[in-house]
């Protein structure tokens, strides 16, 4: 642009968010600008390029020029953003991508909008003389395609990696189904009786196999809606169902009915919503076009929205629990809300009357927090108590009992709120986890001696809670005690500590009366050695097993049977007797719970119930990541995972009466790995699988045996038919499913409610007109970014899902097209007719392997010569691959395809290194000419034999190389300096990567001067804590023996390995996440300085569990970050952590091998050394005179 001066000023454009703040006036601000910035919408910019001088010359940086904008966007295309732009060379044009959309924005408005900032005075404050800016033109873009990535897509499914939720139900006409959730979809699969001998269909009308339907969606609208989870509702307990000629149900013809949760596509924001719908057999496809579509039970079109709309939010689909007698149902949601919702009398279709949700209290009657944040919920048999699995304000895991009363006979009169009492079962000072409600083994015998059979109770009566609990505190048996190398501290093993609990549940009629059955049978685990005890009362066992009781004992009896009448809580407090047969509109054959007795809290024990806990003491300690009961049996069932890392399911058979005792009995499937355990709705089946595999039998000890037990050499018998299991999808239909779908989750799992005061309704209506044209998943992807981008959190991350993949899932063939790395930086040379070795990196000698896995390059001398060959160095050059010359291909690289890990031959001349031939030859020039240099065609190829890395191992290669030599900088500087320096990079703040180095780099050099912690390019974790903790101890007393002191390699001081020294953090604009946190860390709590430059700027923390249908994600922001001094975000999010000094790498000196920001850490410490130098202590002196002081006592 002409400067007017007839020169001309070059400019460089650039995108930023920024705009003139409101509060810019001409005032100095302090830092030498008289300007401030502000959020705004992404523009073009411009700003006129600096002279070289002022450009190094740091003082005078204020003086520049400053930037202003070419383009307002958000205002000419109704606050639509710009994505990215391009230049023309050749007209001066500028493309810019909005939207969907490509416009042109002409040179020649450029130049009016440059000239109308005073062609780039520095006095133009950053655009505030800006005039209207002309609107980019669209540029008119057709394309004419079938758009073969809109086409159907048929996709098969895996068990279990494409199963969200499984459930299963008797067809009524003698087969078991199984209800499976599936990418989306629901579909009914039959359960074979026995792969080994069913023939397939042969067409001659025999053998018909069984039939596997879909329930939902239709065939031309998979994508239009999502399944999240079903849920079958047992027909027990409803009056929708058949009954016999004595009014008993009659199961076979109840109609199978399941609990949907599902995304309502009559919601224009995807908002989700519960359905009841058929699963029989001859039950209809749901959700066939978007003109015949179920009306939800609530949610959806119905009562949509987040929960403070009054809709339900986002459900976390894994908290859906349906009650086994099928009468209510509980969820928790993103708001941590625990909510119920009646099931009785609701149908298919629409009801007149809607259920009605109740919100749980969020303490329980300890005054601890009952929140829906990762909690557990576990119905009791007949649906009226919840058992919850949550967090206690001192984040231990407890258990608390919700008691909703009975269910009613509508869902209009079902919970009523003021009565709901939450009592905690288990206390906050270990962890308690996987309720279970169940039976002791001595109910088996009173049902016995009582004459009830199995229909008497359906599902039957709980009178023990069964739980999980890690209260025998054990410190890991390796590490005992604070005293080694790497400071070993005593540790507690995670989860090698679960004991079986169990928690009788005593009703109100026991304590007001006296069964003699059940007080003849007082303990859970009666028999075994003390059964001599019983003898005496073998006469009174006949006569109440008979009935015959007379006078007061049958008085009694018959109390206690009408008191054990299980009785519902009023407001007021008062007991009423309830039984199922005077229920109307209910089965009768749903008994309902006991009314449990919570005990009386006092002011000094609130945890009445708590203490009356067992341990169950026959089952060992382990591992357990599940805990069942059988339904016939006081057998548990516990899945665990070993010492071996590999899960398993466990049976501890109960011994039979007079026995107590129990037997375990491990099961092992040979050939397949055990993938998980689970229970049905009904708990009338146990499902397991293994490699892919699903056996489902009846939850009996007698079909557990038959057809788990005694199945594994072949498990072949009742298994899910899962093969060749497909569905239909139609992207176009999925991918507005999927838009909106996200939309609601960053709306329900972003922990800013308010959305950062984003109008988030109008991003949704922005946004939602591109989808249509989106023509693959990519560009959905696309939209995603720009539609999440809105609310600014630098933790939005779209990634996953389906792309289409030319190798079509074959992981062999991906294998053979991955190009493999000879681990060498290599540069073509038509000179030499093949590649120069530029630079072979070297590793850490010291430290391999690392985390693991050998890390050498293939053609360093480490690893060669372990097969006695040589290295190659710098010079060397390749000339040929298994015999073809390199220069026959584009590039080496297509010469290694699929070899990584195969061992291959290179040619190669030795130019700088010499092989034993090299050196023959010149030893034999020199005999011959002397000392004369030899010619270069005395070179000739010699055969190296290699086996090259892949390309993740090669980036990680570089990456310690480089990790290598910045250390051995760090010390070499340091040496030069007069003082002495541990080094430490993290890569990142997770799991074993971050910790590994941390330990390899800071505890050898923990009694250093000096410590420097590299997290440059670090790229977060959650591991910020634990790095402040060690950093923060402290040495305050000494350790010196008879012959060691703390400069001898003794005990050295306490705290051990604490560091004295000074610690400098290293930060670039790479630094993030978690990265951040620790580097904010170690400026708030004072332990050191930060160099470098300003960080990334992401503070706020997610877990990254809000997925799309197809896997893919665009993730929320879940857990902000606060404290006193910077408030929200920790001056972090948006922002970056500045550091104490800023010095930014010269890209230049970098590359030639310089870390000018190493280079100012090292300065910094020298400076700081010497106004504070790291002294150790001198020892006291002479020790205490413990002599006799004859003196004192005037010895001669």
């Amino acid at each position: 642009s002409g400067s007017g001066s007839g020169s001309v000023k070059k400019y460089l454009f650039f995108l930023s968010d920024r705009a003139p703040s409101p509060t810019s006036s001409n005032n100095d601000n302090g830092n030498g600008n008289h300007y401030h910035w502000a959020l705004s919408s992404m523009n073009l910019w411009a700003v006129p390029l600096p002279t070289k001088h002022l450009l190094y010359d740091y003082d005078k940086k204020s003086n520049m020029a400053k930037p202003f904008p070419i383009t307002s966007i958000s205002c000419q295309f109704s606050g639509m953003q710009l994505q990215e732009y391009a230049i023309d060379s050749v007209t001066g044009n500028v493309f810019l991508r909005i939207g969907a959309d490509l416009h042109v924005l002409s040179a020649e408005d450029i130049s009016s909008v440059i000239k109308s900032q005073g062609q780039g005075n520095a006095s133009s404050e950053g655009g505030s003389k800006s005039k209207t800016k002309t609107k980019p033109s669209r540029l008119p873009i057709a394309i004419y395609s079938d758009f073969n990535n809109l086409h159907e897509r048929i996709i098969p499914l895996n068990n279990p990696s494409d199963v969200s939720t499984m459930d299963v139900f008797d067809s009524g006409f003698g087969s078991i189904y199984t209800l499976m959730t599936a990418r989306g979809q629901l579909f009914a699969n039959p359960v074979v009786e026995d792969t080994s001998t069913s023939n397939n269909f042969g067409g001659g009308g025999m053998n018909i196999p069984p039939r596997r339907y879909r329930i939902a969606p239709g065939s031309t609208t998979g994508g239009m809606v999502r399944i999240m989870g079903a849920w079958y509702i047992s027909p027990r307990g409803h009056s929708t169902g058949g009954c016999d000629d004595n009014g008993n149900d009659d199961t076979s013809q109840l109609q199978r009915r399941a609990l949907i949760l599902a995304t309502d596509p009559l919601s224009p924001t995807a908002e989700m919503a519960f359905y009841i719908l058929g699963v029989s057999a001859a039950s209809e496809v749901e959700f066939i076009s978007s003109k015949d579509l179920p009306v939800p039970l609530v949610g959806g079109s119905i009562s949509g929205g987040s929960v403070a709309d009054g809709g339900l939010g986002s459900i976390y689909v894994e908290s859906v629990t349906v009650s086994p007698c099928g009468r209510r149902v509980a969820w928790t949601d993103t708001d941590a809300n625990i909510r119920v919702l009646p099931l009785t009398g609701m149908g298919t279709g629409r009801n007149p009357n809607p259920p009605i949700i109740t919100t749980l209290p969020q303490t329980n009657e300890s005054g601890e927090p009952v929140i829906g944040f990762e909690a557990d919920l576990t119905f009791s048999p007949a649906g009226r108590y919840i058992a919850i699995e949550h967090s206690a304000r001192n984040k231990f895991q407890v258990i608390s009992i919700v008691d909703l009363g009975d269910p009613g006979v509508s869902a209009s009169a079902d919970v009523v709120s003021d009565s709901i009492r939450i009592v905690q079962a288990t206390s906050d000072r270990f962890n308690s986890m996987n309720p279970v409600w169940g039976r002791a083994p001595v109910d088996l015998k009173i049902d016995e001696l009582s004459g009830r059979n199995d229909d008497d109770h359906n599902p039957k009566i709980a009178t023990t809670l069964y739980f999980l609990s890690d209260r025998d505190v054990l410190l890991s048996p390796n590490t005992q005690s604070p005293w080694g190398t790497r400071a070993p501290g005593p540790f507690f093993t995670k989860n090698n500590s679960k004991h079986v609990y169990a928690l009788p549940l005593i009703s109100r009629s026991d304590e007001m009366a006296v069964n003699p059955l059940e007080e003849l049978y007082r303990g859970s685990y009666v028999g075994g050695g003390a059964s001599e005890l019983m003898l005496g009362h073998v006469k009174s066992w006949s006569v109440a097993a008979d009935g015959d009781v007379d006078g007061d004992a049958n008085a009694n009896a018959t109390s206690a049977e009408e008191e054990d009448s299980p009785t519902t809580t009023s407001t007021e407090g008062a007991t009423s007797n309830s039984t199922s047969s005077s229920t109307p509109g209910i089965s009768k054959s749903v008994t309902p719970d006991i009314a449990i007795s919570f005990g009386s809290a006092s002011e000094s024990d609130n945890l009445v119930l708590a203490r009356r806990a067992y341990v169950v003491s026959e089952i060992p300690a382990g591992n357990y990541l599940f805990l069942h009961q059988l339904d016939d049996d006081a057998s548990l069932i516990v899945s665990q995972v070993p010492s071996s890392g590999v899960s398993n399911v466990n049976i501890f058979a109960i011994d039979d009466f007079p026995g107590n005792g129990m037997t375990e009995l491990p099961i092992d499937v040979p050939g397949l790995v055990f993938q998980n355990i689970a229970v049905s709705t009904d708990r009338k089946y146990l499902i397991f699988t293994y490699s892919g595999k699903t056996k489902v039998v009846k939850n009996t000890s007698g079909d557990l045996v038959s057809l788990f037990v005694h199945d594994v050499s072949t498990f072949s018998k009742n298994i899910v038919d899962t093969q060749r299991w497909s569905l239909s999808i139609w992207p176009k239909l999925e991918y507005q499913q999927m838009y909106s779908d996200a939309w609601r989750m960053l709306r329900d799992y972003y922990y800013d409610k308010d959305m950062g005061s984003v109008d988030w309704n109008v991003m949704h209506s922005r946004y939602l007109p591109l989808v249509a044209r989106c023509g693959r998943r990519e560009e959905l992807d696309d939209v995603l970014k720009q539609m999440s981008a809105e609310i600014s959190a630098l933790h939005v991350f779209v990634y996953g899902g389906e792309y289409n993949d030319p190798m079509h899932g074959n992981d062999a063939v991906r294998a053979l097209h991955k190009i493999a790395s000879l681990g060498a930086v290599l540069e073509r040379s038509t000179e030499w007719n093949g590649y120069i070795v530029k630079e072979v990196p070297e590793t850490d000698p010291d430290f391999n392997p690392l985390n693991g896995s050998f890390l050498y390059s293939p053609l360093s001398e480490r690893t060669l010569r372990m097969s006695g060959q040589r290295g190659l160095v710098s010079g060397d050059v390749i000339v040929a691959v298994n015999g073809e010359s390199v220069m026959n291909a584009p590039d080496i690289h297509m010469l290694l395809r699929g070899l990584a890990g195969r061992s291959l031959r290179l040619d190669v001349l030795r130019v700088k290194s010499k092989s034993s031939f090299a050196l023959e030859r010149e030893h034999r020039h020199r005999q011959r000419n002397g000392n004369t240099k030899e010619d270069d065609e005395l070179y000739s190829s010699e055969p190296v034999i290699v086996v090259p890395i892949s390309l993740s191992e090669a980036e990680d290669l570089r990456y310690a190389a480089w990790e290598w030599k910045t250390r051995n900088l760090a010390k070499t500087l340091a040496r030069e300096n007069g003082f002495t320096v541990g080094y430490s990079h993290l890569r990142s703040m997770s799991g074993q990567e971050g910790e590994a180095s941390f330990v390899r780099g800071f505890y050898p050099d923990h009694d250093k001067d000096a410590m420097i912690v590299d997290v440059r390019h670090n790229h977060g974790g959650n591991i910020d804590s634990w790095l402040l903790d060690t950093l923060q101890r402290k040495a305050w007393a000494y350790w010196q023996g008879r012959a060691t002191n703390i400069t001898t390699g003794g005990l050295g001081w306490d705290e051990q390995f604490a560091f004295r020294g000074h610690i400098v953090i290293l930060i670039d604009e790479k630094t993030s996440s978690d990265g951040e946190g620790f580097s904010r860390g170690i400026s708030e709590l004072g332990l050191g300085k930060l160099v470098g430059t300003r960080t990334w700027g992401g503070g706020i923390w997610l877990s990254s569990d809000n997925t799309l249908v197809d896997g893919g994600i665009a993730s929320a922001p879940e857990f902000g970050m606060y404290n006193a001094n910077f408030g929200w975000g920790m001056g972090i999010e948006q922002m970056g952590v500045e550091p104490d000094v800023v010095v930014d790498n010269n890209p230049r000196a970098t590359y030639a091998g310089a870390d000018q920001q190493m280079e100012a850490a090292i300065q910094v410490l020298m400076e700081w050394l010497e106004s504070e130098p790291v002294l150790l202590p001198e020892d006291p002196g002479r020790h205490k005179d413990m002599s006799l002081h004859r003196n004192v006592e005037e010895c001669s």
